[in-house]
């Protein structure tokens, strides 16, 4: 009677349970994490590290040199489009596995118990390269638009204003970073008390940028010119016109991605199996409206577009949106206090973004030590014993990610190399749950509140395909002629890093690698 009462007191408290965490017992795993963060909570993590200006603002400029207007705003039309399918994909696949770590769980368990392990073997480690070098493509960018905020408050290029040299961007990609992961040891509340500021801070902001600039700008470029305007630069020497508008949409390709991080914290969520889907597809749906406003706000607004690039302009030529910030107030007050400003707002954005990147980075480093895929796992899985967040994983992070800076003090072209590897990386992780799940047999699935039905194929196929376009076009060249100083290096990093982690699987991992290792037992609840 006594064990009777023991089950019966049991079963109530797991018909108690929140959803999510019920779903998490059922897949093996014990409720670690606090479980506090609301729906709105989630929303705010996961859009400020998709962020409004984060990817659209350092490729701009180059997007816009290789084609012109009309492919860059028409670009990022398309390539929402498509982003759509991913997005809807992940959001069945989550809403069925509601766990931190989300694609390498949900490799391994799509894939089946033959092919689990290698399959979350290569998305947990392609989703952990992607993050980390997502918080190094954040740090150089905010260096980016710092660089240019302190070179207009004391001047410009033209009046004698300071362009920080190489060794001082460094310190400030260096600094972002430490900031950043000193606020992630911090308990999630203040994670997520400052991401509700960022969400405010970039849907205000960008309605703020939006309207004003193009009211400010003393003229605006005509509807044609930015619909319809096709234009090549010579100095990127392309000659192909195909080849060229491949290369516009990579601002696009770069931006719509980031939404998997409310995965991640879906052990964290209440009613994550609801909410996390909701929170992956809510964030696509604000970017791609408000990322498409801000494209044509900037556009509109171009007073002089061969200007933009001239080495002697007041921004030196390196940043264009500042530029077209500049060109704008100036003309019409005479200062560059305005401008200032908006690049504050952005510089903002990035500070926010970096952040929320951090604490994907670390959640994924942290699912994959916990179940010891990573070196010395013991000391990466520990979870701060006050804070109940994974300390020693967001110091790891911040550790490679400075690593991955360091040649700023000598290669010009370390922005396309971090962005490249970041975007395949990150992306690349997405397509080997969706895969799986386009190839297991639907009995095999156990669906959640989000569920497709026989649509899921069609859509996990397109999804996977364009998932396959967004990496390759990643490796290719972005200048010619190929130089030392043009070459991306991206292909050759990767080839290492990815050989390495293959090499370590075939000679040593695939012999205890099991993928996802249960810390609970399932059959009677106990750990």
């Amino acid at each position: 009677m006594g064990f009777n009462n023991e089950e019966a007191e049991a079963n109530s408290q797991f018909a108690e349970m929140d959803t999510g965490e019920k779903r998490l017992n059922e897949l093996g795993y014990k409720q670690e994490l606090r479980r506090e963060m609301t729906l709105f909570k989630t929303l705010a993590i996961s859009f400020s590290t998709m962020t409004l200006f984060t990817g659209i603002t350092p490729l701009y400029g180059s997007s816009l040199l290789y084609a012109g207007p009309a492919s860059l705003v028409w670009g990022w039309v398309v390539v929402s489009f498509f982003t759509w399918f991913v997005g809807i994909a992940m959001a069945e696949i989550c809403s069925s596995f509601p766990t931190t770590g989300s694609l390498y769980f949900w490799a391994a368990h799509l894939a089946g118990p033959k092919w689990g392990p290698f399959a979350s073997w290569c998305c947990a480690w392609l989703e952990a390269i992607g993050l980390i070098a997502g918080i190094g493509t954040q740090a150089y960018a905010g260096s980016q638009t710092l660089q240019s905020i302190i070179l207009l408050c004391t001047g410009t290029n033209k009046d004698g204003g300071y362009l920080a040299p190489k060794w001082l961007f460094l310190c400030m990609y260096m600094g972002l970073t430490f900031i950043w992961a000193f606020l992630n040891t911090f308990a999630l509340e203040v994670i997520a008390f400052i991401d509700i500021i960022s969400i405010w801070w970039q849907l205000i902001g960008g309605i703020i940028i939006v309207i004003m600039l193009p009211l400010v700008a003393l003229t605006t470029q005509s509807a044609s010119f930015v619909f319809s305007h096709f234009e090549m630069a010579e100095s990127t020497g392309i000659s192909s016109k195909p080849y060229a508008v491949i290369l516009a949409f990579l601002v696009s390709q770069y931006s719509l991605y980031g939404y998997d991080a409310a995965a991640h914290l879906t052990e964290e969520t209440k009613g994550a199996d609801k909410n996390g889907p909701i929170a992956i597809l809510t964030s696509i749906g604000i970017i791609s409206v408000f990322g498409w406003a801000y494209i044509l706000a900037l556009t509109f607004s171009i007073q002089d577009f061969d200007y933009l690039y001239d080495p002697t302009n007041e921004t030196a030529g390196v940043f264009v949106p500042a530029q077209i910030l500049y060109d704008a107030f100036h003309g019409r007050y005479h200062s560059s206090t305005g401008a200032i400003i908006l690049l504050f707002i952005i510089w903002g954005s990035f500070f926010f973004g970096g952040l929320s990147i951090t604490t994907s980075a670390a959640r994924v480093v942290y699912a994959l030590s916990r179940d010891k895929g990573v070196p010395f796992s013991s000391i990466w899985r520990k979870v701060h014993p006050k804070h109940k967040v994974p300390s020693n994983a967001v110091w790891l992070c911040a550790a490679i990610c400075v690593l991955l800076g360091i040649p700023i003090l000598k290669v010009n072209v370390v922005f396309t190399a971090i962005t490249s590897i970041c975007t395949i990386g990150w992306v690349g992780g997405y397509a080997v749950p969706i895969f799986a799940r386009m190839v297991m047999e639907e009995k095999n699935f156990k669906p959640g509140p989000f569920y497709l039905g026989k649509a899921s194929r069609p859509i996990c196929l397109i999804a996977f395909l364009w998932i396959c376009y967004t990496c390759s076009v990643f490796l290719l060249p972005t200048l010619y002629p190929i130089t030392w100083d043009t070459f991306n290096y991206a292909p050759v990093a990767l080839a290492v890093g990815l050989g390495m982690i293959m090499l370590w699987w075939v000679f040593d991992a695939r012999r205890w690698f099991k993928g996802p290792v249960r810390n609970i037992d399932a059959h009677n609840g106990k750990v």
